[in-house]
């Protein structure tokens, strides 16, 4: 759907943007869509689609496995040096930041894959994308390129949306990425962002858009487009044309999923030789009361509270407790609920915060929590999850006003998040 079906018929846009360039308008022919609901399939379209599901798996298994395996062969590897080799400060530093940066790739990895399968644990906030983008505008640059001119085309009436900031930022940097290979000679890029309605009645262009209000973002490039069976495939996880060993193929697919986890759609449109334009419609939401706040920085300074940290892995149990005792807490552990329980009836003092792990054997971290409150009513309560965000919903932690910690985190994360929680109610 090119840019005036866009802006006629059952959709009406509003505000003004600036004048750009001029880019080649990709045909009317539209790639796979990524919508809130889906049709009823018949029996044989069932069949077909458990087969294609099948398939992706296969896929998805099989990228999961080479690239974590080179990443651990990675982390292993500079590991064994280190504790074999008695090297030079300076070569041990270079060691361990690749470890750390192996360590990074993975956790992005995850995300994708959570992104992609609709289940990451999301923090929306009401925000203006425009802000987002304008934030965003050198590391743009940046990713494009020198040969890529960026061409933004604002609507400063641009509506509200409640979305993840960082799942939003996601959205723009792959599909960002994704333009900017498709033109290896340079060309142009260009992001515009507009209000549309949708409404019903046989002028809607896409009959899978819900009529309502949207905020529209379109990322239209003027590189090499795509073919029909290119065009077919651009959503499924692990699909790329690039060569072996370019990329992962799960760009798009995180795009995909982060757009049906935040309820809205997305398409594309492109022919070959004519460059390809990429349509994101997110619900439009009325205007806060207030804007938002940025994050407060900390100066992550211990009054000496004490910490109850309760988590089933020795590993992170142990580490955790070594970040939060070295800025200064006093940290008490607990492997389980039941034992947390047991350790904060022989402290003799009080219990600033339980830092609990949400999934846990015998006792859930909302349970475990339920008790503390009950008992110590001071205390503030943190959780922490490597779970997905259905999980952390089925635990009942939906509707607190406390943030959740996602593994995995940092030091300065661990320590930011448990100071905030400290200064809820001082």
């Amino acid at each position: 759907m090119s840019a005036e079906p866009l802006l006629s018929g059952g959709l009406r846009s509003s505000g003004k943007q600036k004048e750009g360039k001029e880019l080649p308008k990709p045909s009317r022919r539209v790639s796979a869509v990524a919508t809130p609901g889906e049709k009823i399939p018949s029996p044989a379209d069932r069949v077909a689609q458990q087969i294609s599901r099948m398939e992706a798996i296969g896929q998805l298994a099989g990228g999961i496995a080479h690239d974590f395996n080179n990443l651990l062969t990675v982390i292993l590897g500079h590991s064994e040096f280190l504790l074999k080799r008695s090297e030079p400060a300076k070569s041990r530093r270079v060691r361990i930041d690749e470890i750390r940066k192996a360590a990074e790739r993975g956790a992005w990895l995850t995300n994708q894959l959570l992104a992609y399968s609709r289940n990451q644990l999301l923090e929306p906030t009401v925000l203006k994308f425009n802000a987002v983008l304008e934030d965003m505008d050198n590391i743009l640059r940046r990713v494009l390129g020198e040969d890529v001119a960026l061409d933004l085309l604002l609507d400063p009436n641009l509506g509200w949306v409640k979305v993840d900031r960082g799942q939003l930022q996601q959205i723009v940097l792959n599909l960002a990425g994704n333009a900017r290979d498709a033109m290896p000679q340079g060309g142009c890029l260009r992001i515009e962002t507009r209000n549309i309605s949708v409404v019903d009645g046989p002028a809607r262009p896409q009959s899978f858009v819900k009529p309502s209000n949207y905020v529209a973002i379109v990322v239209r490039d003027s590189g090499q487009g795509m073919d029909a069976e290119t065009r077919a495939r651009i959503f499924e996880p692990f699909f790329t044309t690039k060569e072996k060993g370019k990329g992962t193929g799960l760009g798009l697919a995180t795009v995909y999923g982060i757009v049906k986890q935040s309820g809205g759609y997305i398409w594309a449109e492109s022919d070959t030789g004519r460059g390809s334009a990429f349509y994101t419609l997110l619900p439009r939401v009325p205007e806060p009361a207030s804007a938002e706040v940025p994050q407060k920085v900390f100066a992550f300074r211990s009054g000496g509270e004490t910490i109850l940290l309760v988590e089933d892995d020795p590993a992170l149990r142990k580490m955790a407790a070594e970040v939060l005792r070295d800025t200064g807490y006093k940290v008490l552990t607990a492997p389980c609920g039941a034992d947390a329980m047991q350790v904060a009836a022989e402290h003799p003092g009080s219990l600033d915060v339980l830092l609990t792990d949400v999934v846990m054997p015998g006792m859930t971290g909302r349970e475990l929590a339920d008790q503390i409150v009950a008992r110590y009513p001071r205390t503030r309560i943190l959780y922490m999850s490597g779970y997905t965000d259905d999980a952390v919903g089925n635990h009942g932690l939906h509707g607190q006003t406390l943030r959740v910690l996602q593994k995995p985190f940092t030091h300065d994360a661990l320590v930011r998040y448990v100071r905030a929680a400290l200064e809820i109610g001082a």
